[in-house]
């Protein structure tokens, strides 16, 4: 069963997840903010690099399955072009309305 994003708890969570999800680069690097940084399975990575090969030109998709921590950890399925499905965890660290740091890998 997934979570519809317009039912994730934190407003800033669920604009992220729905620009990933639109492929919608401006919306979501609109979300970050300017120092952000993120992690894969464990390893800081380069988040633009990341999102633009993990997302954007991949057509990455996260399907939420579940939520904690008032929505800033999520366990979703996500896939792309790339990679094929996988259950991934997410963990966001979320300033101001923006996201400073988010950490993702296979749950």
């Amino acid at each position: 069963m997934t979570i519809p994003v317009n039912q994730l708890s934190d407003p800033t969570v669920r604009d992220f997840v729905t620009a990933l999800n639109a492929g919608d680069k401006t919306a979501l690097t609109g979300l970050l903010t300017p120092d952000a940084t993120m992690s894969d399975d464990g390893t800081d990575r380069n988040l633009m690099e990341w999102l633009d090969r993990e997302a954007f030109s991949s057509g990455g998709h996260m399907d939420v399955e579940s939520e904690a921590d008032d929505g800033l950890s999520l366990v979703a399925n996500y896939r792309n072009d790339t990679w094929g499905a996988m259950r991934t965890k997410w963990r966001f660290t979320v300033d101001g309305g923006k996201v400073s740091r988010f950490e993702t890998g296979q749950a």
